[in-house]
C-alpha cells in the first residue's frame, strides 16, 4: 500500500470515527458507523482485527463522554456501577463466544428489538423526558446486574447498537430520562469495550496506527456530541435517539434481507 493511499484511507476512517463518536456520545450506536467503514476500507483484514481496532478507537471517545457527563449530570452510580461490573465480566465471555457461534445469526433478532424499541419510544411521548428512578436497594442491584450482564455479553459478541439498547433499557426499566440514561450508558459501554480489548489486544487483533488515528477523531466527535446533549437536554436526545434508531433499522433490514 502506498503512502498516498494509506493517508487517504486514514482520512476516510478518521471522518467515520468523528461521526461515530458524535452519534455514540448522544445515543450510542457508533459501532454501526465505524465497523462498516473499517470493513470497506480494509477488506483483506481479518474481522477479529477490525473489531479490535473498532473497540480500541471507541473506548477513548466513550471514556471522554462518560467523564464529561459525570461532571455535569448527577450520575446514578447505584445502578450504573453494578451494571458496569456485570457488563465487564460478560463482555469478555461474549468475545470468546464469537469463535463458537456466527454473530450474523443475531441480525434478525436485533432488527426486531430495534423496531420494538423505536415503536415503544415513539408511542410514549413522555418516555425518557423526566428522571424518576423506579427501583432501590436489592431490586435495583439485581436488575442492574442482569441488564449489565446481558448487554455486556452482546457487546463482546456482536456489538453494534449496544449504546442505544443501553439507553432504552435504562429508561424503560429504571425510569431514567434520556440524559441520565445516556450518561450511565457511556460508563457501562466503556467497561464492555475495555473487557473486549482484554481479549483482542493480547491476541494481536488490532491495527495500532489506524486505531490511534480513529481514537483521536472519535474523541473529537464525542466532545461535540456531549456538548449538544448537555446544552439541549433529554428532549433533544430523545429526538436524536428516534432518528438514529430508525436509520439503524433501515441498515439492519438492508443487511439482513438484501
Amino acid at each position: 500500500m502506498s503512502d498516498e493511499i494509506s493517508a487517504a484511507l486514514l482520512l476516510g476512517l478518521a471522518i467515520s470515527a468523528l461521526f461515530a463518536g458524535f452519534i455514540d456520545s448522544l445515543v450510542g450506536g457508533g459501532g454501526l458507523i465505524q465497523i462498516p467503514a473499517l470493513f470497506s476500507a480494509l477488506p483483506q483484514t481479518t474481522p477479529a482485527t477490525l473489531f479490535g481496532t473498532n473497540k480500541f478507537s471507541s473506548i477513548f471517545g466513550t471514556a471522554n463522554a462518560a467523564w464529561r457527563y459525570a461532571r455535569r449530570v448527577d450520575m446514578p452510580w447505584r445502578t450504573t456501577l453494578p451494571a458496569a461490573l456485570a457488563a465487564f465480566a460478560c463482555s469478555y465471555a461474549g468475545a470468546l463466544a464469537v469463535a463458537w457461534l456466527p454473530p450474523l445469526l443475531l441480525r434478525p433478532l436485533i432488527l426486531i428489538l430495534l423496531i420494538a424499541a423505536a415503536a415503544y419510544t415513539f408511542l410514549r411521548p413522555d418516555l425518557g423526558t423526566v428522571h424518576r428512578p423506579q427501583h432501590s436497594g436489592r431490586r435495583e442491584f439485581a436488575y442492574a446486574l442482569v441488564l449489565g450482564g446481558a448487554i455486556g455479553f452482546y457487546d463482546g459478541f456482536f456489538g453494534p447498537g449496544t449504546g442505544s439498547f443501553l439507553i432504552f433499557l435504562f429508561i424503560r426499566f429504571f425510569g431514567f430520562d434520556f440524559l441520565h440514561a445516556s450518561a450511565a450508558a457511556k460508563v457501562v459501554n466503556m467497561t464492555t469495550n475495555l473487557a473486549a480489548l482484554g481479549y483482542f489486544i493480547p491476541s494481536g487483533h488490532f491495527l495500532p496506527q489506524v486505531a490511534v488515528v480513529m481514537a483521536c477523531a472519535n474523541v473529537l466527535g464525542s466532545l461535540l456530541g456531549t456538548h449538544l446533549a448537555l446544552r439541549h437536554g433529554s428532549r433533544f436526545v430523545r429526538i436524536v435517539f428516534l432518528c438514529v434508531v430508525s436509520a439503524f433499522i433501515v441498515k439492519f433490514a438492508h443487511d439482513t434481507f438484501a
